[in-house]
């Protein structure tokens, strides 16, 4: 997924209290003009629409025997699949077999560079990119599905890791990542029919506004409990101090009050 150029700084959610919708949310037809459109941009440069007579990748299958994707690698390249997965985010080193918790992404279970437990369902997979593409209200099925099924070729097709936007003799770069992918090429009919399901759905451009997955999130939620527990400390740090300058320090040492007379000791 681009996330690839992707993970996606999710942007804040462009869904207001009430119902009403941000103002980032826009029709998807005053977003994207078709498909191609859709796919070039909605991820930046990760992939590059080709018309259907030329060799092209596959978001979804269903031979989970025959991944279509490595013969289109063959085609393209001359070579056999990789035997590694070249993108690194919540990927696997090499691909390899998964179980039964797979959910989602059931078509790459006997070859995956994803973890069954990363993709066992649309909630798992929409909580990878930060809440998902539907900040604008509850997506259309048709329209989720599609973005369901490029969440998984971005998580578990080996062949993504052929089309990184950076090399590892890159790393001196400025923007250098594992994660970003550049113009990997999709089929135009399969990127008319996405614009073709969403074309009536509402949607922020902001939502996938750099395809970076949750880097960006964690180190926010990281960010915001450092916070909280920075203000914890400084409001328990002036409590002390105060019980210090009043002569009950909180933690002095209690003395033994002798029992006053009558009274009955335990």
């Amino acid at each position: 997924m681009k996330i690839t150029n992707f993970a996606i700084a999710f942007a804040a959610l462009p869904t207001l209290t009430g119902g009403a919708r941000h103002s980032s949310c826009k029709p998807f037809t005053e977003i994207y003009a078709h498909g191609t459109d859709l796919c070039e941009k909605m991820f930046s440069d990760a992939f590059v629409v080709v018309p259907d007579d030329q060799p092209a990748y596959h978001m979804w299958f269903f031979d989970t025997d025959n991944n279509p994707n490595d013969q289109v690698t063959r085609d393209i390249f001359g070579t056999e699949p990789l035997e590694e997965c070249n993108v690194q985010f919540f990927h696997k080193d090499v691909p390899s077999p998964e179980g039964d918790d797979m959910g989602e992404c059931h078509p790459w279970k006997q070859r995956s560079c994803c973890h069954g437990s990363t993709v066992a369902s649309t909630e798992e997979l929409k909580t990878l990119y930060g809440g998902g593409p539907d900040k604008c209200g509850v997506m259309s099925d048709a329209c989720e599905r599609f973005f369901v099924f490029e969440y998984c070729f971005y998580e578990c097709e080996p062949s993504v890791g052929l089309f990184r936007k950076f090399n590892d003799s890159q790393t001196d770069h400025p923007d250098f990542n594992t994660w970003q992918l550049y113009q990997m090429p999709m089929k135009k009919s399969y990127c008319d029919a996405w614009f073709d399901a969403c074309k009536n759905d509402f949607y922020s451009e902001e939502s996938f506004t750099s395809e970076e997955p949750k880097e960006v999130n964690k180190l926010s939620i990281s960010m915001g409990v450092m916070s909280v527990l920075f203000f914890f400390l400084c409001v328990f740090s002036a409590f002390l101090i105060h019980h210090e300058r009043s002569g009950k320090p909180f933690f002095g040492t209690t003395k033994s009050v002798p029992p006053a007379e009558g009274d009955v000791g335990i």
